[in-house]
C-alpha cells in the first residue's frame, strides 16, 4: 500500500473516531433533555388538571370533570390519565396504545425513551379526595431524536467526504517531492539524468532530493565520458533516430547470430507489434503526433522487454511496426510478455495520443529448434494477422516444434487458396450449442463456424483465413456462402429453430451483399431456421450505424441481431439501448480469468450483465471450459453458456 493511502486511511479514522464520539455524545444529550421534557410535561399537566379537577370536585360537578380530562387526553400527547379515588379505585380513565410512527424499530430499541409519569391530589376543600395520574406519549420525542440523529448523520458524512477530499488533495501536495524522486530514480535508470531544482521545504524530504540530484551528476558524468563516442557510432549504424530502439539492421544481425549457433539446445521468442490506424494518425494530426505515438510505444516495449529478460532486445521495423526479440525464453513466457504489452498499449488510450482505442496488435512466435529467421517473421506475421482478426488490442501466439517445419504460405498463396476454396465451395459448417445457464439440457439456439477444406483433405478455421480473407477483400463473399448453407438448414430435421452466424461488418460496406441478404430472406421457407446475425463488438461499433440498418432490416424479416466478444471493446457501452441486440456474449478472455473467488473478472462481468440486462438483453457466457467457470458465472445471473464443457464444435449434417 502506497505512503499516500496510509496516510489518508489514518486520517479518516481519526476522523471517524471523533465525530462517532461526538455523535454518541449529542445523541445521549440529546435523549436526556428529553426524556426531562417529558417528565416536566407529566408534571406541569398533573398539576394543573389536579388545580382544575379539585374546583369541580367542591361543586359535585363530575361530568364536568370527564370533560376537562377528555379534552387534554385528546391533544394524543398523553398515554394515561388516570383519575383514583383515595382508596385507589378507579374513577375515571383514558388510556392510548403506544404507536410511533416513522421511526426504525430498531432505533427505539438500541435509545429507549423512560416515558414518566407524573401525579396530583385532588382536593375538596382541606380534605383529599383523590388522585389524578398523567402519563406522557414518547411518539413525539422519539420523532424528534430520530430526526436529530439524522441531520448530524448527514453532517457528519458530508464533513467525512470534505475531509476525505481536502486531506487527500493536502497529501498529495506534500508528497509531490517523493513522486519526483521515484521520477528521477526511473529515469537514471534509463539513462536519463533528471536534476529537480526546486527543492522541497520539509527537511527530510530536501535532504533526500539533494542527495538524489547530487547522486544523477556523478552518475551522468561518469556514463557520458564511457558511452559518448561508442554511442555515436552505434545510433548512425544501428538505431532509429525517432524512437532510440534498434533498426533492422542490428535487429536482424542480432537474430540471425543467436539462430546461427552451433548449439544444440536453442529457443526462444519473436514478437511484432504493429500500432493501427498511424498512418490516420499523421493526416489529421500531423506528424509530430504520430512520432510522439511511436516514442511512447518505444517506451514502453523496452521497459517491458527489460523486465522479460537483460538479454532482450526491442527494435522498430518500419512506420508503426516493432519487433521483440527474447532469446532462451521458454514459450509459457510468451503469452505473459504479449499480454503486459497489449495491457501497456491500452493504457494509451487515455492519454488520447493514439486515433482510436485500437492501439495496436501483436503476434508471438515460440521455437525450440534451429530455423532461419524468415521463417520466423513469416510465423509470427501469421499470428499478427490471426491477432487483428480477435478484436482490438489483442495478441495471438504460435508455438513451433520440430514437427512443424511446413513454411507458411505467402500472401499470394493464401489469395490464390482462399480464391480458390470460395470458387470451389469448399466450405463446411460445425456447429456448437447455446444452452440455458440454469438448464444445461435446454439448447436456445447453435452458433455455426465456417471451416475451409484444403486440397490436402485438412481443415482451416476461420481463426486462420480470416485475416487473410479481411486483406484480399473476400470477406462478403464468404459470408455469402456461409448464410447461404445455413440458409439451406432444415430446422425440423435439426431440432432446433435458430442458428447464429458470425458475419463480418466490413461486409455491409458492399451494398450487393446487403441487397442480396434482403431479397434472400424474404425468400426463405417455412422450415429455414430463424437467423441471428453476430457481429463482433469492437467491429459493429467501428460501423455502428451500418449494423444498426441491417438490424433493422433483418428485424423487420423475422430474424434478429447478436453481439459476440462483449466487453473487448473501450467503447462507451451506451450504444447498446439503440442497437439493441437480443443477446450479447461476453468475451472468453473474462470467462478464462474467473478461476476464484477473487478473480477480478467476477466484478467485471457483473457489471457487463447490469448494463445489458437493464435494457432486456440476454447475456451469454462463451468459452466455458470448467464447472467451477459455469458455477461461479450462474451466481452472475447469466442467461446462457456455451464453451468446451459443455460442447465442443461438430460437424454440422445440413
Amino acid at each position: 500500500m502506497t505512503l499516500y493511502r496510509q496516510l489518508l486511511i489514518f486520517t479518516l479514522i481519526l476522523f471517524i473516531l471523533l465525530f462517532s464520539g461526538t455523535w454518541l455524545v449529542k445523541l445521549e444529550s440529546t435523549r436526556s433533555f428529553l426524556v426531562d421534557q417529558l417528565e416536566s410535561h407529566a408534571q406541569d399537566t398533573a398539576t394543573s388538571l389536579g388545580v382544575s379537577i379539585s374546583q369541580l370536585f367542591s361543586q359535585d360537578d363530575i361530568s364536568a370533570v370527564e370533560t376537562i380530562i377528555n379534552a387534554v387526553f385528546d391533544r394524543g400527547y398523553y398515554t394515561d390519565i388516570i383519575l383514583k379515588d383515595t382508596e385507589q379505585k378507579i374513577l375515571f380513565k383514558q388510556s392510548l396504545e403506544v404507536t410511533i410512527e416513522n421511526v426504525p424499530p430498531w432505533f427505539i430499541q438500541r435509545v429507549p425513551l423512560e416515558t414518566p409519569d407524573a401525579t396530583a391530589n385532588i382536593m375538596k376543600g382541606w380534605i383529599q379526595v383523590g388522585t389524578i395520574y398523567v402519563k406522557s406519549h414518547p411518539g413525539y420525542a422519539y420523532k424528534t431524536l430520530w430526526e436529530n440523529a439524522i441531520r448530524m448523520t448527514i453532517w457528519y458524512i458530508l464533513s467525512g467526504i470534505i475531509v476525505a477530499v481536502a486531506g487527500g488533495f493536502g497529501l498529495r501536495i506534500l508528497l509531490r517531492p517523493l513522486k519526483r524522486v521515484e521520477r528521477q530514480a526511473d529515469a537514471l535508470c534509463r539513462k536519463q539524468y533528471e536534476v529537480q531544482e526546486q527543492l522541497p521545504r520539509t527537511n527530510e524530504l530536501r535532504r533526500v532530493v539533494e542527495a538524489m540530484n547530487r547522486m544523477t551528476l556523478k552518475v551522468k558524468s561518469m556514463f557520458e565520458e564511457q558511452v559518448s563516442v561508442a554511442e555515436r557510432l552505434r545510433e548512425f549504424a544501428y538505431r532509429d533516430p525517432l524512437t532510440g530502439l534498434g533498426n533492422r539492421r542490428y535487429f536482424e544481425s542480432q537474430i540471425n547470430a543467436y539462430l546461427e549457433s552451433p548449439e544444440k539446445d536453442i529457443k526462444g521468442i519473436i514478437l511484432l507489434v504493429q500500432i493501427q490506424d498511424l498512418q490516420k494518425l499523421n493526416q489529421q494530426r500531423g506528424f509530430q503526433a504520430g512520432d510522439e505515438l511511436l516514442k511512447r510505444v518505444a517506451q514502453l516495449l523496452r521497459t517491458i522487454t527489460k523486465e522479460a529478460s537483460s538479454c532482450a532486445l526491442a527494435r522498430r521495423l518500419s512506420g508503426g511496426d516493432f519487433g521483440v526479440f527474447v532469446p532462451d525464453a521458454s514459450p509459457w513466457d510468451a503469452e505473459a510478455i504479449a499480454k503486459s504489452i497489449v495491457n501497456e498499449l491500452g493504457k494509451l488510450t487515455v492519454e488520447e495520443i493514439s486515433f482510436s482505442d485500437n492501439i495496436g496488435h501483436v503476434g508471438v512466435v515460440t521455437y525450440n529448434f534451429h530455423i532461419t529467421l524468415e521463417r520466423l517473421m513469416s510465423e509470427a506475421d501469421l499470428a499478427l494477422r490471426t491477432a487483428q482478426q480477435q478484436g482490438p488490442n489483442s495478441w495471438k501466439v504460435t508455438h513451433l516444434t520440430q514437427d512443424s517445419k511446413e513454411t507458411p504460405m505467402g500472401e499470394q498463396q493464401w489469395k490464390a487458396a482462399i480464391a480458390k476454396a470460395l470458387g470451389d465451395r469448399k466450405i463446411t459448417l460445425f456447429s456448437q450449442p447455446i444452452v440455458s445457464a440454469t438448464e444445461r439440457e435446454k439448447t436456445l439456439h447453435i452458433e455455426v463456424f465456417s471451416r475451409i477444406i484444403r486440397d490436402d483433405g485438412n481443415l482451416l478455421n476461420a481463426g486462420v483465413f480470416m485475416p487473410f480473407a479481411e486483406r484480399l477483400n473476400l470477406v462478403s463473399t464468404l459470408d455469402r456462402i456461409v448464410i447461404e448453407e445455413v440458409m439451406k438448414i432444415n430446422k425440423d430435421e435439426l431440432g432446433i429453430d435458430t442458428v447464429a452466424v458470425n458475419i463480418s461488418p466490413t461486409s455491409l460496406l458492399d451494398n450487393s451483399f446487403i441487397d442480396w441478404t434482403r431479397s434472400s430472406l424474404g425468400l426463405l421457407s417455412d422450415k429455414a431456421p430463424r437467423i441471428i446475425f453476430e457481429f463482433a463488438e469492437f467491429s459493429a461499433v467501428q460501423h455502428l450505424d451500418l449494423v444498426k440498418k441491417f438490424g433493422t432490416m433483418v428485424r423487420q424479416a423475422g430474424h434478429g441481431l447478436g453481439l459476440d466478444h462483449y466487453g473487448q471493446s473501450f467503447s462507451n457501452l451506451g450504444y447498446l439501448k439503440s442497437l439493441k441486440p437480443e443477446y450479447v456474449k461476453i468475451d472468453r478472455a473474462y470467462t478464462r480469468e474467473l478461476k476464484d473467488e477473487e478473480s477480478d473478472s467476477l466484478f467485471f462481468i457483473s457489471s457487463l450483465c447490469s448494463v445489458a440486462h437493464s435494457i432486456d438483453v440476454a447475456v451469454i457466457a462463451e468459452g466455458v471450459e470448467s464447472e467451477f467457470q459455469l458455477k461461479m458465472l450462474e451466481g452472475l445471473k447469466i442467461d446462457a453458456v456455451q464453451g468446451y464443457f459443455i460442447d465442443t464444435p461438430k460437424p454440422l449434417n445440413n
